[in-house]
């Protein structure tokens, strides 16, 4: 197997086999050939950039069955520019001001549940969190008591093990008695395809997605949908436009192209075969290391129903008895890394345990994958 494409031998930069998920750090995601060839077409011509974003949203909207949509930076641009939104609208002294929110609505409450790095993303529009409940519980009175005269928006972040967070269509039927919006995160909870419209289904006001990821657009994209007056002042709080907090999140008319084909092809798929596929390289995995003393191998089955962004697909988990008395689990990721293609694992949510995840695999790859996990956890 040769070490990667032309430019990356040329850079020096080894390939990786990525059994770790649609990770931006591993490049997120492979885009299909038509993608590709809609990006190289787009950059043949000029257009006005407000046409063709007004054009993109269009899709967006007919596919999540949202009021309108827009094309932004990726999800993490997505939640500055939902939460520049609901602080400055598209007033332009107002966003000309941001991320200064002195004497505006500029509280976002958020489940303690739900605090991931990615929430970082509303305090750079100039947003202050506001917590409700712990890291299992969250009574309904906490979300009535927390919002106030200063409140933007209620937050929704799903990926994460949820905890005891109020259920979204509750905690939007509580907002919404308060005239707040609730804004969503859901960056990697594509596929299932039904999930571009449930949650706009569920009443939340505007939800980000990510554009690579499992919409197979590219990584540096991502997609929200909402409100035609949300998004419309998102679309006043980002790029093209000069004067806003989102202007350093800008994305090109070649992303834009991307994407739109990216999820045209998404929405068409037959992901009953995708997942087939996906398990069934997960079975060979769990077949190839099932006799290795100390461990225990086992499929897990998808789980779309938990919203998990870890269970919207099977894996294959590698657990580790209490008598393992091979290498640790950070040893085992080194080793695998150090190989040639290098090879990257997903840890389990629960325990000290492996994980491979499917998505990334490239045909056959599971093979190797399984040849090198053996030889590393063997010693072989």
């Amino acid at each position: 197997m040769t070490t990667g494409g032309e430019f990356y031998q040329r850079l020096g930069v080894k390939r990786i086999i990525n059994a770790a998920s649609w990770i931006t750090v591993f490049g997120g995601s492979i885009m299909p050939p038509a993608v590709v060839q809609a990006m190289e077409e787009a950059s043949h011509w000029f257009v006005d950039m407000h046409d063709l974003n007004q054009k993109a949203g269009d899709v967006i909207a007919e596919l999540t069955g949202a009021e309108a949509g827009l094309v932004t930076a990726g999800s993490a641009a997505g939640m500055v520019l939902e939460a520049a939104a609901t602080m400055a609208g598209n007033d332009p002294a107002k966003v000309w001001r941001l991320p200064d929110t002195e004497g505006m609505k500029n509280e976002i409450v958020l489940h303690r549940a739900h605090r991931v790095n990615y929430d970082h993303n509303f305090r750079a529009a100039g947003a202050k969190l506001v917590e409700i409940g712990n890291a299992s519980t969250t009574q309904e009175w906490e979300l009535e008591d927390a919002i106030n005269e200063n409140t933007a928006a209620v937050a929704y972040i799903f990926g994460p093990r949820r905890g005891g967070a109020i259920p979204l269509p509750r905690a939007v039927e509580i907002a919404h008695s308060h005239d707040v919006p609730v804004i969503v995160d859901a960056a990697a909870m594509l596929p299932p395809p039904e999930n571009l419209s449930r949650f706009i289904d569920e009443g939340a006001d505007m939800v980000s997605f990510s554009g690579g990821k499992g919409v197979l657009g590219p990584q540096s994209t991502g997609i929200l949908a909402g409100r035609a007056d949300l998004i419309e002042a998102a679309y006043a709080n980002g790029a093209p436009n000069s004067v806003s907090v989102g202007r350093s999140a800008k994305v090109c008319k070649e992303e834009i192209a991307g994407l739109i084909t990216a999820l045209q092809i998404f929405v068409d798929t037959d992901f009953e075969t995708v997942n087939a596929n996906w398990r069934a390289q997960c079975a060979h995995v769990v077949e190839e290391l099932k006799d290795i003393p100390g461990i225990m191998v086992e499929l897990e089955e998808a789980r779309p129903d938990l919203l998990e962004s870890s269970s919207n697909f099977a894996k294959a988990v590698v657990h580790f008895d209490q008598g393992w008395n091979g290498p640790s689990v950070e040893q085992i990721d080194q080793m695998l890394e150090d190989g040639d293609p290098g090879v990257r694992i997903g840890k389990s949510d629960v325990g000290d345990a492996l994980a491979v995840y499917p998505v990334n695999l490239q045909s056959g790859e599971e093979e190797i994958l399984a040849a090198r996990l053996r030889e590393v956890l063997t010693g072989g």
